[in-house]
């Protein structure tokens, strides 16, 4: 296995319904207003295809460490309200797969998402650095989880017609 190559794996559970986290998890041009820590721009390229696949992301994205990625998710599949799909390239290339299934109260989320790096500085570094590169990503999903939470409660409470729902 190459050193610049990662296999993640990240599970989630939320309280809220498959669909309203399929809404959100797909809407990636969205992501900076959510998921703000991580997530610092999107620019959105529309495919002209009415179910989006083929639609583009341009993302520019930090951790914890001192260094942004510059990287486009191409919607690649999906099934509403099950799995959402993506190809990246750019400061890393490679999948991404969101999976929801229904769980007893709320619904379970899994991500695996296999990359290379291609940033010239990660990419020399990976062989030493690896543990902490990853620790970073697990930071970036971790607040991931943490922002997902507060914009389900605050979409929950916009539709209760709930006043003050968190940003």
């Amino acid at each position: 296995m190459p050193n610049n190559l990662y296999t993640f794996l990240t599970e989630w559970r939320v309280e809220a319904p498959r669909e309203m986290v399929y809404e959100i998890l797909k809407e990636g041009r969205d992501y900076p207003r959510w998921w703000p820590d991580v997530y610092l721009a999107a620019t959105h390229h529309g495919s002209g295809l009415s179910d989006g696949i083929g639609d583009r992301i341009d993302f520019h994205t930090r951790g914890r460490l001192p260094y942004r990625l510059h990287w486009t998710a191409e919607a690649i599949s999906h099934e509403r309200p099950h799995t959402i799909e993506i190809a990246a390239t750019g400061d890393f290339v490679g999948n991404g797969r969101w999976t929801l299934s229904e769980a007893t109260t709320g619904t379970d989320i899994r991500f695996d998402w296999v990359i290379r790096a291609e940033k010239p500085l990660i990419r020399l570094l990976s062989p030493v650095l690896k543990p902490i590169f990853r620790w970073n990503h697990e930071w970036a999903m971790g607040r991931g989880l943490i922002r997902l939470k507060a914009e389900l409660t605050r979409r929950q409470n916009a539709e209760k017609g709930v006043s003050g729902a968190p940003k």
